[in-house]
């Protein structure tokens, strides 16, 4: 079995994708090619809720050439595997496993179920590729510090609509708020990404709804959220990027800083606030996080 080491606080390469547009590996081939063009940050391939039961070998048997062409496109390429181990062995068997950059399991509740993934991985020669847990039940709120633990975990996701389910309410941010930050922390504490928002990843229709669940996850702490909907891809890139105004904060801050080491200061005042070496952090953070997608520099 895999063994669980301390996890190191390092910032995981997969907290810098904002948008992950799920694909269902059923899909038809025009859907398919387009998918790439959606402007997402990444793309899920699924072979859990987006396939019915029925469609699942079929989908199977097409999964090896999907996973390679979408990555041909360039952009990442995960795969949400099924949640039962007798099942998720056939979705990385027919997957080729070499063109993707995660395996994500849905419904994870502990650390054991990981352990069971991450040794098939290194049985198929896989043992590089990392994994993002889903969290969608109490059970796995309770839990996600040890998820975030473990050592080949490098995104923490939240399942919101099955999360509600479970409680027998709807999604709504007074349900959702308290097990969302548990998640949401329990991933920063451990350097890892965290997608998600408090609140439906259903809506397609109302777009400002849509808009205000993006920026409120962003504000507890969440790193991008996923999308099911090509219309949702801009909303979160937009929410998940710092806005303008911050960026202009951000210069200023990074500027005042300057003159201040420059002065022998550790700390200064702008705008009538004290800026010292946190916030000096976020400002930097922001800043390099535009300076990655072509805008300023860092």
């Amino acid at each position: 079995m895999s063994r669980v080491a301390a996890a190191a606080p390092i910032e995981s390469a997969l907290m810098h994708l904002r948008s992950l547009l799920f694909v269902p590996a059923s899909a038809p081939v025009k859907v398919l090619d387009r998918a790439a063009e959606r402007g997402a940050d990444a793309l899920i391939v699924d072979l859990e809720d987006g396939v019915a039961a029925d469609r699942k070998a079929d989908a199977r048997r097409t999964l090896a050439a999907v996973t390679a062409g979408l990555a041909g496109r360039g952009a990442p390429v995960l795969l949400r595997v099924n949640s039962e181990p007798a099942q998720w062995a056939l979705d990385l068997a027919a997957a080729r496993l070499d063109r993707l950059s995660a395996v994500m399991l849905p419904k994870v509740e502990s650390p054991a179920a990981l352990a069971l993934l991450a040794d098939a991985l290194d049985a198929a020669g896989a043992g590089a590729l990392p994994i993002v847990a889903l969290i969608e039940s109490p059970a796995g709120v309770l839990a996600a510090a040890s998820i975030a633990h473990h050592p080949r975990v490098e995104a923490l996701g939240f399942g919101a609509e099955d999360h509600a389910t479970a409680l027998g309410v709807a999604p709504t941010p007074m349900a959702l708020a308290w097990p969302a930050a548990q998640v949401v922390h329990a991933a920063h504490a451990h350097g890892r990404a965290c997608w998600g928002l408090a609140a439906s990843v259903s809506e397609i229709d109302d777009l400002a709804v849509f808009d205000a669940a993006v920026r409120a996850a962003r504000a507890i702490g969440f790193t991008g959220s996923v999308c099911i909907h090509p219309r949702q891809v801009p909303i979160v890139n937009a929410g998940f990027s710092p806005s303008a105004e911050e960026l202009a904060w951000a210069r200023r801050v990074v500027e005042a800083d300057g003159l201040a080491r420059a002065a022998g200061q550790g700390a200064t005042r702008l705008d009538g606030r004290m800026i010292d070496r946190p916030i000096v952090q976020r400002a930097r953070r922001w800043l390099a996080a535009e300076a990655r997608r072509g805008g300023e520099d860092s």
